[in-house]
């Protein structure tokens, strides 16, 4: 077994705890509160523009001086400009569920997502205490940027083959996120369907043929699944739905009280958040949109139309919210703090 010291360094923080950051979800409150609280905050840029980005770390820090981390989304060379975009085909599709939450559907954007390049200009700016990054190996010269500014960088890895090239790609960490993680699965190497590794194969393989250190995630929620990750010799830990029930995070009450409701086996993979697979709670629109039919160009688009019907809709029976599998009743702490004083009498020498 090995401890979090190597996390604890790396980050500058004092227990090996990550805040998972919420694409779409994350809020300014919970990331500062997990950083106060000696873990480390995330915050998700999914979507942020470099404005954005910039106003967010500036309330971030009016909030906490300890360290955090931002994350972003890699191009994976499936995305569409909106000259591309099957607009009026995709629209048929998800038009009654705006309709049905008063929602007006939104006309065809200038850009569907911001410029990756602009996006990372703005984090090393920003330099917080890490940058994570999901869905690729960042570029030799995003790394050496990155690295320049004194900013970690941080890879996740949903099989060891990922993992391996994300270390040759000179990241800092590695998240090993099991098939258990709530939101996105984050495969890039081989399709998500084909990637479902749960986390408890998936950790120790990915801690056997990597040398940087290994935060495990996906179904992590008290004391004894941080204990279980680093029995299987992670070095650290990210948490996501847990956090994701207390009264800091940008869920609202119906999301909240859904995660509470969910049994172990309530939760389905899907692509009808974003035409991405991700795993999330079924609902009825849900089902509806997965039988409705649509373009195979129209399900890669992923951007700025989803988000702006998602909370509403998960209020009203719409496009899954996120939440991990097997999670059930362990998500029922309201406080951030309760849930992070829980998940430390996991790590090893606490007492």
């Amino acid at each position: 077994m090995r401890d979090g010291d190597r996390v604890r360094e790396l980050f500058g923080i004092d227990a090996p705890i990550v805040l998972a950051p919420f694409g779409g979800l994350s809020a300014v409150e919970l990331t500062a509160a997990v950083s106060e609280l000696g873990g480390l905050g995330s915050y998700g840029l999914y979507g942020y523009e470099p404005e954005r980005i910039a106003e967010t770390v500036r309330a971030i820090r009016a909030a906490t001086p300890r360290p955090f981390a931002l994350n972003l989304w890699l191009p994976m060379g499936d995305e569409i400009d909106p000259q591309h975009a099957e607009w009026d085909a995709a629209m048929a599709v998800v038009a009654p569920f705006f309709h049905e939450l008063g929602v007006d559907v939104p006309p065809l954007p200038a850009r569907f997502l911001p410029d990756i390049a602009e996006q990372v200009d703005a984090v090393i700016a920003a330099r917080p205490a890490a940058l994570s990054v999901v869905f690729g190996v960042p570029s030799p010269e995003l790394v050496e940027r990155v690295h320049a500014a004194g900013i970690r960088v941080v890879g996740t890895a949903t099989t060891v083959d990922e993992a391996v090239a994300l270390e040759a790609g000179g990241v800092d960490a590695v998240v090993a996120t099991g098939a258990e993680a709530a939101g996105h699965r984050v495969s890039f190497l081989h399709r998500a369907e084909d990637s479902l590794v749960g986390g408890l194969a998936l950790i120790p393989q990915v801690a056997d043929a990597v040398s940087v250190p290994v935060i495990a995630a996906g179904g992590i929620a008290d004391r004894r699944g941080v204990a279980a990750a680093f029995a299987l010799d992670a070095e650290g830990v990210q948490v996501g739905t847990a956090f994701l029930h207390t009264r800091q995070s940008a869920a609202n009450a119906a999301h909240r009280d859904a995660i509470a409701r969910t049994p172990a086996h309530g939760t389905v993979l899907t692509r009808a958040m974003s035409g991405r697979l991700a795993r999330g709670l079924p609902t009825a629109r849900s089902a509806r949109s997965r039988r409705a039919p649509r373009s195979p160009r129209s399900r890669r688009r992923t951007g700025s139309p989803a988000a702006s019907v998602r909370r509403p809709a998960a209020a009203n029976g719409g496009p899954p919210v996120a939440v991990a599998r097997a999670i059930g009743t362990l998500a029922t702490a309201t406080e951030a703090a309760e849930v992070f004083r829980e998940l430390l009498g996991g790590v090893p020498g606490i007492r």
